[in-house]
């Protein structure tokens, strides 16, 4: 029966000595009964600047009454969220991703000072749904994650629209295939509401990489942010939490290395972000897991694409969530999966999926139908990248596949975007971006600007991107990121100048500069590392440590 067994809490409430504390709680507002119940922490990222976040007030409300209606109390807080959209393309995006290991101390010190029992996770949005779950795996006391869900698409000229089409229409702008008015008439459209961006971008591949892991409710990926289905998740998420702290099921007992291979499987199946690397690799840290490398690739081999997302492919979050969600794909992809694993329903990962069915073939692909034969990200590795790099195979075209051309360098994103805007970009060159690492940015910052800038110019068919730093999911084309070592720590990247001659070959995984063994060494002796680009602040902590 709740409430007899000891808890947590008992810390800060229970006997004489726990009278001040007591004290405290009922200036709050809360009686003897309040306080003898089990305290489950409701972390938020609310804030009123972030499109995604707008609605979490909402979310909590109906968390918190699941609480109180299954016999516990519940206790917001906030923390921080950064929307990459609006960071994008300028100093701020910076502080995207070190924002992360803020979100997950903040929770964590919450969590410890106050003796919480359990704890609802509520996030959008690239970094916070991570950082959240790092938390939680750190804590390892019962905890459950509600994303906040999709915005709906724009509709600009009969078509479905988001901010990654903004972001291309600056490139169709600069190539004058589009005007400025028609660019704003765009960008009045493309978000329609709250929520997150309607595509399979970091924030929604994380969302779905959640459930999957077992860390959500089923079903709560795919539902919109405004819909009454997402509410009703959120209330029965409050319930649910009491129950796990009456069971005292851990994320330690959920996340396990099955668990992890069935979120990089989705992630394969969906043609999520490239990010997700990032992610699921420091989660799996905080458990004590290790997801080198190897295992997105191996599993990038068995799992096939069934599901064409925006920005790859024409079908956006609510088209999924309609076609049946994660759990219909899970479905179809269960003879690839472990199923026997624990999630936060209570229930397996085979008993969550066994009535899902798919409900849109389109969206939702068969194994014997694939969109593509191999799933969505790739890990390449040559004398440019020996540490590796990241690729999303999806969004290349097949004519891109296999590539070389001479490199046209740049230290910086914005020195990239300057000659995109002026023309200076040719067929067949290979843009090299780097000092842009998680030392030499620092803090790795996203670059959706060249990208789209390149889509957008119609260059996406003969122009590939290489850079030590890492894209948004909102990516798409021959773009290769997170190359190991960065410059900043002398990388073979940071030598590299123009005119040298770089090949890409996706199919057998290579990256590589056309430069001999000795030239190499000659290059990197004499190189020097660069002053780094901020020595004050958050920030300066990042640049003489990487980023896991």
């Amino acid at each position: 029966m709740l409430g007899l067994k000891m808890m947590r809490s008992d810390q800060i409430k229970k006997g004489i000595e726990r009278a001040p504390h007591r004290s405290l709680l009922k200036a709050l507002g809360l009686t003897d009964s309040d306080i003898s119940k089990p305290f489950i922490g409701v972390a938020n990222s609310y804030n009123s600047i972030v499109p995604g976040h707008l609605h979490l007030r909402d979310i909590a409300e109906s968390v918190m009454n699941g609480v109180i209606a299954a016999g516990a109390t519940p206790f917001e807080f906030n923390t921080i969220g950064v929307c990459d959209g609006l960071a994008m393309g300028h100093e701020g995006m910076r502080y995207s991703l070190p924002s992360r290991e803020l979100i997950a101390d903040s929770v964590e010190v919450m969590v410890q000072a106050h003796r919480l029992d359990g704890l609802v996770m509520i996030s959008n949005c690239d970094k916070i749904t991570p950082g959240m779950l790092m938390a939680s795996a750190r804590l390892d006391i019962p905890a459950i994650m509600v994303t906040g869900g999709a915005m709906k698409s724009g509709i600009f000229k009969g078509k479905k629209v988001g901010v990654s089409h903004v972001f291309e229409g600056m490139g169709k702008v600069f190539a004058g295939k589009m005007t400025s008015q028609e660019l704003n008439n765009l960008e009045d459209v493309a978000c329609p509401g709250c929520g997150s961006c309607n595509g399979m971008f970091t924030a929604n591949t994380m969302a779905c990489l959640t459930e999957a892991l077992g860390m959500s409710l089923p079903y709560c990926a795919s539902a919109l942010a405004q819909s009454a289905s997402k509410m009703r998740i959120a209330k029965n998420t409050g319930n649910k939490i009491v129950e796990l702290v009456n069971k005292n099921l851990k994320p330690s007992q959920i996340l396990s290395s099955a668990s992890f291979e069935n979120a990089i499987a989705v992630d394969m199946a969906l043609g999520g972000s490239t990010n997700s690397v990032l992610h699921l690799s420091s989660i799996a840290k905080e458990v004590g897991l290790s997801l080198p490398l190897s295992d997105f690739d191996k599993i990038s081999r068995l799992v096939p694409h069934l599901c064409s997302m925006v920005p790859s492919g024409p079908y956006d979050i609510e088209d999924l969530d309609n076609a049946g969600g994660i759990p219909a794909l899970m479905s179809e992809l269960s003879p690839l999966l472990s199923l026997d694993g624990k999630t936060v329903s209570g229930f397996s990962v085979r008993e969550n999926i066994k009535k899902a069915r798919i409900l849109d073939s389109n969206v939702i692909r068969s194994l014997d139908n694939p969109v593509h034969k191999a799933g969505g990200i790739a890990i390449l590795t040559g004398n440019l990248a020996p540490g590796g790099a990241v690729v999303k195979t999806i969004a290349v075209s097949k004519n891109m596949f296999k590539h070389k051309g001479p490199a046209r360098v740049f230290d910086s994103e914005q020195d990239s975007v300057l000659a995109m805007k002026n023309q200076e970009i040719q067929v067949g060159d290979v843009i090299v971006i780097r000092y842009e690492g998680p030392k030499g940015g620092p803090g790795m910052p996203e670059m959706l600007v060249p990208t789209a800038t390149i889509s957008g110019m119609g260059l996406s068919e003969s122009v590939a991107l290489i850079t030590d730093g890492r894209f948004s999911g909102a990516t798409r084309g021959p773009c290769i990121g997170h190359v190991e070592p960065e410059a900043a720590n002398g990388g073979v990247i940071a030598i590299v100048k123009n005119g040298d001659i770089i090949a890409i070959d996706i199919p057998n995984r290579s990256l590589n500069v056309e430069l001999t063994r000795e030239e190499i060494d000659k290059r990197l002796q004499n190189w020097k590392p660069k002053p780094p680009r901020i020595t004050k602040g958050y920030l300066s902590r990042y640049s003489p440590i990487r980023i896991e």
